[in-house]
């Protein structure tokens, strides 16, 4: 399998040259040195991100928090996917260094585990496209760029084929949290939202008003599933350091959706914190 680390996104790639061997299996190496890139790779936020990124000395806002509470509060991840998280995911070009920086891939990890040992429950909110879902009219800018590029493809939403190490499959080393017969897995969200898909119900079924939210990609799946759990009645925390965004000429997404969340979530906590607070809550 070959791959760009320079590709800006697939944003001048049509439909027609999207290479599809992304989308086909992994070989086992492949797959265990992908685990082992991200393992090594990122293990906590630099110093210079959580400089570059602080929070303001003197905060003009209202400094407000979230209380988790047993039986009330889920962890909820977005799109923990080889597309968004590994080098061998079509986003890397973009992604990478801010996933990289913010040490993204074993923070979600560190959640996975606090939650599981604390018999939190935990969903997944993923991000699939189907072939109907490429004959859509129209598209905004990312949903484009998402389709040219093959992002989270799949030959239909019955279909398994060639899933196992795709770019649309789970991060190898979440696999054990994912798969263990007790976390959610959603119906897929299809633009940034839960809107489209069954987060709502799921969490409502279990009792759950409180979610601790983390994942990819932070100004888009991340910041959009904040807001529509908030409009639904949610509190809601965001783990700053389990999520990145891409870096464009248009801007960077986690610097975007870093002041978004100081402004509209009811908490903004860094990994070390949301781990011992989940640990409390057991």
């Amino acid at each position: 399998m070959t791959h760009d680390h320079d590709h800006q996104c697939g944003c001048d790639v049509t439909p027609e040259r999207v290479d599809m061997a992304r989308r086909r299996l992994m070989s086992g190496a492949a797959i265990a040195a992908a685990a082992a890139v991200a393992g090594s790779a990122t293990s906590a936020a630099t110093d210079e991100a959580r400089a570059l990124y602080a929070d303001p000395a003197e905060p003009g806002l209202p400094q407000v928090d979230m209380t988790i509470e047993k039986g009330r509060t889920a962890l909820v991840v977005t799109d923990p996917q080889v597309d968004f998280l590994s080098e061998q995911g079509v986003t890397w070009g973009v992604v990478g260094e801010s996933v990289t920086e913010q040490g993204t891939v074993d923070n979600i990890e560190r959640l996975f585990a606090a939650a599981k040992s604390a018999g939190m429950p935990v969903f997944i909110s993923p991000h699939y496209y189907y072939p109907h879902d490429h004959k859509w009219q129209f598209e905004g800018t990312l949903e484009k760029t998402m389709h040219a590029i093959g992002m989270f493809d799949r030959p239909g939403p019955l279909n398994l084929e060639n899933f196992q190490g795709s770019g649309a499959d789970w991060m190898p080393q979440y696999k054990k949290y994912i798969e263990d017969g007790e976390t959610v897995i959603c119906s897929p969200h299809k633009v940034y939202s839960p809107a489209q898909n069954d987060l709502n119900l799921q969490l409502r079924k279990r009792g759950i008003d409180k979610v601790i939210l983390a994942g990819m990609s932070a100004n888009l799946c991340t910041q959009a599933h904040l807001y529509e759990l908030l409009e639904l009645g949610f509190e809601v925390a965001v783990v700053r350091d389990a999520t990145a965004g891409a870096k464009v000429p248009e801007g960077d997404g986690y610097l975007a959706a870093i002041i978004n969340f100081r402004m509209v979530a009811n908490g903004v906590w860094w990994t070390d914190d949301a781990v011992a607070r989940i640990a409390q809550s057991a």
